[in-house]
């Protein structure tokens, strides 16, 4: 028989300052192995001890049932685990039935119940989606999400008022049962918009990693954020196009010249894009998002387009509308084509002609 090893899969956590759902503790005769980059609990250490002299025994005398895993508990602390022994070589284990609920718990159920990212939870893992939330409170003014930091939380608004805003303009409002941070999760963490309480709010938080684990058992979540995310990237394009009417002039800095083409492509905008740049002023002229002429410097149509998109500083003015000569030109060539032709010649370090300086 070989060296003593057991490997245990947490499936409850109720506020365990901790561990989480689905995390794996490795208990050998010699060490208690925890989570990656978790620190060990002293409590579990204790109880962890004495467990191994009973698996041991349990272990000589031949006595563990398989088919019916046992589930421990921790004394707990300011919250609790429970966990489950299991085959160390499984890729993956079922949750056994949990059936205890807190009182605390029931009363959230019974609460959020009718949101709409409840309701596309499975039944059979409600209870460790439930015990996976942290409850927050917001004052008044204060962030939640902070645009161009990292989040590494999806949220649910449990109650007050929150605003989504990116930098001066206000994309929505979000209210009881709506979800945030969902963008961050799906780019690189880093959050795309901020958020910030109107009124004082509470909110329950998920970590990215239970979510991570929650999206990949159940298709119904996978489905409802893919429906929440083309629902919100809908709105902000539409919020964003409907500012960037009202005022259509700013700075490079906060807009570089890839996104505005794009904007102007996207939304089909007819009219003329003035700007003060490095080497002087330059126009782009659009025909229902599409580029019929563009000038910069002494360059025109593409080359002028390749060597606008490599700048970083200036200011910009659309004013909309067309002569009837205007109406009437040719495409200067494929919007998409010119846009990534010119991102690459940037990228690469290339003039408007292709070569390397």
């Amino acid at each position: 028989m070989g060296p003593f090893k057991a490997v245990f899969k947490i499936i409850e956590d109720n506020n365990c300052p901790l561990y989480r759902l689905e995390e794996r503790l490795i208990l050998s005769e010699k060490a208690l192995a925890f989570p990656k980059d978790k620190e060990g609990c002293l409590i579990l250490v204790r109880e962890m001890t004495q467990l191994l002299f009973e698996l041991l025994d349990e272990t000589e005398q031949g006595d563990t049932d398989e088919k019916n895993p046992r589930v421990f508990t921790c004394s707990g602390c300011t919250g609790l685990i429970k966990f489950v022994r299991i085959d160390p070589d499984a890729d993956d284990f079922t949750f056994p039935e949990v059936s205890s609920l807190t009182a605390e718990q029931h009363e959230l159920i019974a609460r959020i119940s009718d949101f709409s990212v409840m309701k596309a939870i499975p039944r059979n893992q409600l209870v460790q989606f439930v015990g996976c939330l942290r409850e927050r409170s917001i004052p008044a003014g204060a962030s939640l999400i902070k645009k161009g930091e990292v989040n590494e939380h999806l949220y649910i608004i449990l109650s007050g008022e929150m605003s989504v805003e990116d930098d001066r303009v206000k994309i929505t409002t979000l209210r009881e049962g709506d979800v945030c941070g969902e963008m961050s999760y799906f780019g690189n963490k880093i959050a795309k918009s901020s958020v910030r309480a109107t009124r004082e709010a509470k909110v329950l938080s998920l970590s990215g990693d239970d979510f991570g684990r929650l999206m990949g058992k159940a298709e119904s979540v996978q489905l409802f954020m893919v429906q929440l995310l083309a629902e919100r990237l809908f709105h902000a394009n539409t919020v964003r196009a409907r500012e960037f009417d009202a005022c259509m002039h700013g700075t490079i800095k906060d807009m570089v010249p890839a996104e505005l083409f794009q904007i102007f492509h996207m939304h089909q905008k007819t009219g003329a894009l003035s700007l003060e740049l490095s080497r002087g002023k330059a126009k782009v002229v659009f025909r229902e998002g599409c580029i019929i002429n563009a000038c910069y410097a002494d360059q025109f149509n593409q080359d002028a387009i390749f060597s606008i998109l490599a700048e970083k500083d200036g200011m910009y003015r659309f004013t909309a509308g067309l002569s009837p000569q205007e109406m009437k030109a040719a495409e200067i060539g494929d919007f998409m084509m010119l846009l990534m032709e010119g991102v690459k010649r940037v990228d690469e370090g290339k003039g408007p002609d292709g070569s390397l300086p």
